[in-house]
């Protein structure tokens, strides 16, 4: 069975910010789509810049780099290769411009190849999900120091979501720690499933349990993002809320 994606986007400044530091990206190629959710960091306007240049250098690697011909593991590596290609220009951008100095960005995506099958891959907190039938799953992992607790059972993973350390970063764009790119998950895709990529201004306010709700009561994916956006604002998020909604449906 061919499968086609619906796709739905949304970024807001929300209530506490003078700018939007995150970015999104959508590009749709006739073999290719790629979508971006980056969430940037630094003083100033820096944040913005990085996380632009993030949703910049990614789609333009792969699209260099990616065939049609490469096989599931190439996919992957060419994946990476395209994060750290990004993470390399901003390290270079911060080190010529002192007011760029330590910026950065987290990055989640996700990569379809009109296949059965999506790739994702994430550095630092910007998460995604899987939504399937009634079940919500997280399928990236924080690059948190409060993660890193839980994963050494120091707290609890209720802790974490309130623990000061919960938006301290170790690993993210704009950093040596990438090394050589983030771990990269193939899903194999169901028709009906959908995904979320999104920033903490999303899930910081609003649990897991709330977005699997609000996501099965919106059929529409744009209404979806853009009423996810608006959930958290209404919890009171004091940060900027971006999300892309990916839904997996039959080819007409």
């Amino acid at each position: 069975m061919a499968l086609a994606l619906n796709i739905g986007k949304c970024t807001l400044l929300g209530n506490y910010r003078e700018n939007n530091e995150d970015s999104i990206e959508v590009k749709q190629y006739p073999d290719l789509t790629v979508c971006i959710v980056a969430d940037g960091m630094g003083g100033q306007a820096a944040g913005e810049i990085a996380s632009k240049r993030a949703i910049e250098v990614v789609p333009r690697e792969l699209r260099k780099r990616l065939t049609a011909a490469a096989d599931q593991d190439e996919c992957k590596t060419i994946l990476r290769k395209a994060v750290v290609q990004a993470n390399e220009e901003i390290i270079a951008m911060g080190s010529l411009d002192r007011d760029l100095k330590n910026m950065g960005t987290t990055i989640v995506m996700a990569l379809w190849r009109r296949g059965q099958e999506l790739f994702i891959a994430n550095l630092g907190d910007s998460r995604a999900y899987l939504i399937r039938g009634d079940n919500i799953e997280r399928l990236t992992t924080d690059h948190s120091l409060a993660q890193a607790l839980v994963e050494n059972k120091t707290i609890t993973a209720d802790e974490a979501r309130e623990h000061r350390f919960r938006n301290v970063l170790w690993k993210y764009l704009g950093t040596k720690e990438v090394g050589e790119g983030p771990d990269v998950k193939v899903l194999p895709l169901q028709a009906g499933d959908r995904f979320l990529l999104c920033s903490d201004g999303l899930t910081g306010p609003v649990p897991d349990a709330d977005i699997l709700a609000f996501m099965q009561s919106q059929p529409n994916v744009q209404e979806c993002a853009d009423g996810l956006g608006q959930l958290a604002l209404e919890r009171g998020s004091r940060d900027n809320v971006s999300c892309i909604v990916i839904e997996a449906v039959e080819a007409r």
